[in-house]
């Protein structure tokens, strides 16, 4: 049985670290493996990623490889029909009520009200979208939708 103090790793794991700038005996004298001058032969010398040396790089003339985001993109405070069974049968659910149960973060974004989930008692909503699905399993429900 081998014991903890024999364990050693197999030949050719372990490597000896480059020593540069040691003599040309060494074999990494003079240059240091780092070619003759340039900015890659400079201390911290070196081009960032993607630099092409002043040449207009690939990612800047590729558009569909760039991405983009629309600026004017609404951005909404989204509530499932599962969550609103939190509100008793034949309430008036606005965005102030949905604010207070927690529901949604914010009242500065406007409301949608999505069809995840499945709704059991009739509510009066009122917010400023509904998804297809949603206005379906609420009216289903006995309740009705009405827009912001």
């Amino acid at each position: 049985m081998m014991e903890q103090h024999e364990l050693k790793p197999p030949v050719g794991a372990r490597r000896k670290r480059k020593r540069v700038g040691r003599g040309d005996g060494s074999g990494h004298g003079t240059y240091s493996g780092r070619g003759c001058k340039g900015q890659k032969a400079r201390s911290g010398g070196g081009v960032r990623l993607g630099f092409e040396g002043g040449q207009l790089p690939l990612i800047k003339r590729l558009p569909r490889k760039r991405g983009f985001v629309n600026i004017f993109r609404t951005e909404y405070n989204v509530v499932n029909v599962g969550e609103l069974n939190v509100f008793p049968p034949n309430a008036d659910v606005t965005p102030k009520e949905l604010f207070e149960k927690g529901l949604i973060k914010s009242l500065k974004q406007p409301v949608k009200i999505l069809g995840e989930g499945e709704i059991d008692r009739p509510l009066t909503i009122r917010a400023n979208k509904f998804s297809a699905s949603a206005e379906k399993k609420i009216i289903a429900a006995g309740g009705s939708v009405e827009g912001i």
